[in-house]
């Protein structure tokens, strides 16, 4: 059975955070489910985010390197179908966690694990029927810049230093700081 004409609102991934809503630092990476690169990244974004509770919120944005990594816009779709019952993050740690086996099986079944209750989620990854919404965030990516993951974006600015744990906790402090000033 399709589901290509029946029309569904769809939650994108732009209005999905991580964190207190109202906090003065949002970081957002733009990435991609097989990179190992954004894979490492994760832990690190769990620690800034205890580190700078209440002050940092997190968001994570498709960029799906299609020629390097096949199954990463399936994958990143599988995310988007998760969002829509409230399961992003859930399948998000899921798909990198597992990121070595992303066909669409395997998707069903850390839906399943995430906690989505959608017997049309095969149908859904089969239609492409979140295919421009992961689309969206990629041009939305490449407008901004972005041609490689993880790229990271600190309060709508380019983070250009290396991903780690020290240098992303200096760049997050730096732009609480600068909040601050603009408050005084």
């Amino acid at each position: 059975m399709s589901h290509k004409n029946k029309a569904i609102d769809i939650i994108p991934p732009k209005h999905i955070w991580v964190g207190d809503k109202s906090a003065p630092v949002s970081l957002v990476e733009f990435g991609d489910y097989e990179s190992e690169a954004c894979a490492k990244l994760q832990p690190v974004i769990a620690q800034l985010l205890e580190a700078f509770s209440g002050k940092l919120r997190f968001q994570f944005r498709h960029f799906p390197l299609t020629q390097v990594h096949q199954r990463a816009h399936k994958a990143a779709e599988a995310s988007v179908a998760a969002s829509q019952h409230g399961r992003f993050w859930e399948m998000h740690d899921l798909l990198f966690r597992h990121r070595r086996n992303l066909g669409s099986i395997s998707l069903r079944e850390y839906a399943i694990e995430a906690g989505v209750k959608d017997k049309n989620f095969i149908a859904h990854l089969t239609d492409s029927v979140f295919g421009w919404t992961v689309r969206a965030d990629l041009l939305e990516g490449l407008e901004m810049g972005v041609r490689e993951v993880p790229a990271i974006f600190i309060n709508g600015e380019r983070f250009t230093g290396v991903p780690n744990h020290a240098q992303l906790s200096k760049a997050v402090q730096a732009a609480l700081n600068q909040e601050k000033a603009k408050c005084a």
